[in-house]
């Protein structure tokens, strides 16, 4: 219904923002990523998520649409309503639940209030597959800095010999922990691991 809503933040709390447009104010929940982006702006403009429940319509507001993509994609998840995925995007960046998922870290979200075993369990095995899928998988920000690039070259190289982005991100994120020092060296090991596989 609402793409984003652009207007004066006429309050702001680490939980919810009122953004002011046209003589409207606009009450959106928000998770602690986007009211660290906003926390110092006076207006700005925030993507949105409307949650319809029986007895009210809730605004939900994202400083990125990366961050509201991951939440549509949390919620899908049984056990996960929209104060859980909240949670779980205060306690984490975008990258880093998504990263979580691909690296089947169920510590990762074990430790946000509400979630157990078994629900950091389904959150892995219902999503891992559809953040592979997602193309718009921002590489780099998959891994620390220190190794975006050699990581993003090996993957541009890989996908260029016909590997499919799910395979190679795999093969990518079990060689994460490794001392890797060139692309080359990067995906020769890859390679070696794809061929396995």
């Amino acid at each position: 219904m609402f793409a984003y809503i652009k207007g004066v933040f006429a309050e702001k709390t680490p939980t919810s923002v009122v953004v002011e447009t046209n003589g409207i104010g606009y009450e959106l929940h928000i998770s602690l990523q986007t009211y660290a982006r906003i926390e110092n702006l006076p207006e700005g403009k925030l993507w949105t998520h409307l949650y319809i429940k029986d007895d009210s319509h809730l605004l939900y507001g994202f400083y990125h649409t990366d961050e509201r993509d991951v939440f549509r994609l949390l919620i899908t998840v049984s056990g996960i309503g929209t104060n859980t995925a909240r949670l779980i995007l205060s306690a984490m960046t975008s990258a880093e639940t998504k990263n979580a998922i691909l690296a089947e870290d169920e510590s990762a979200f074990k430790r946000i209030k509400g979630i157990g075993a078994k629900t950091a369990k389904r959150i892995i095995i219902d999503l891992k597959d559809k953040v592979l899928k997602d193309d718009r998988v921002d590489v780099p920000s998959m891994v620390p800095a220190s190794g975006g690039n050699v990581r993003m070259e090996a993957m541009s190289a890989l996908l260029a010999l016909g590997f499919h982005r799910s395979e190679v991100q795999k093969v990518l994120n079990k060689l994460q922990g490794e001392q890797v020092d060139t692309t080359e060296e990067l995906i020769k090991r890859s390679l070696k691991a794809l061929s396995r596989g």
